[in-house]
């Protein structure tokens, strides 16, 4: 299931973040749909990176910002020793149980940006190295960088999923309406 948003008015900024937000979602869903969990986790290219570790990986990054900003921490902390799991599935973790948890997420952030007094409303950026210190970023910033997240990843399940089995983006949005393509 792909959750669309739409902007409420014409101007309606919220609406159009999170609508490009849940546009790139779609691209990363739609490059499993059909697949078995095997072809979903497996790797057709020199890449690590298989379609059920990027669906994973993209759930737990959009779930990672969102506790950010609302000052909590991720449900998964990430360190040196366990990053490579965020890319791969792991013990009994499936693809369908990643992408009913990325939806649970979706609608989360959707939540969350929509309740927030303002976009430009701030919270601290972590205490990274890669991360300038004592840096606020605001929630525009959250959904401007989620859009830029998914999209690369969008992006990378694209050329995944057409080394599997030929279907490009095109086909999959056809096949998700129900329509035919060519």
């Amino acid at each position: 299931m792909v959750m669309h948003v739409r902007a409420e008015a014409p101007g309606d900024e919220r609406g159009a973040l999170l609508a490009f937000i849940a546009e790139q979602r779609g691209g990363v869903r739609r490059a499993v749909l059909g697949l078995t969990e095997e072809q979903a986790r497996s790797r057709p290219s020199a890449s690590e990176l298989t379609l059920a570790g990027l669906v994973k990986h993209c759930a737990e990054v959009e779930q990672a910002w969102l506790a950010r900003a609302r000052q909590e921490p991720p449900a998964v902390q990430r360190t040196q020793a366990n990053w490579h799991e965020c890319f791969r599935l792991v013990g009994d973790e499936t693809l369908a149980g990643q992408l009913a948890h990325w939806e649970k997420i979706a609608a989360e952030t959707e939540a969350y940006v929509r309740s927030v007094p303002s976009l430009d409303d701030t919270f601290p950026l972590p205490n990274d190295p890669w991360f300038p210190p004592d840096e606020q970023v605001s929630v525009r910033w959250l959904c401007l960088h989620l859009i830029r997240e998914t999209a690369r990843h969008a992006g990378h399940a694209d050329v995944i999923r057409e080394s599997l089995d030929g279907k490009t983006a095109f086909e999959l949005v056809a096949e998700e309406q129900g329509s035919p393509w060519g």
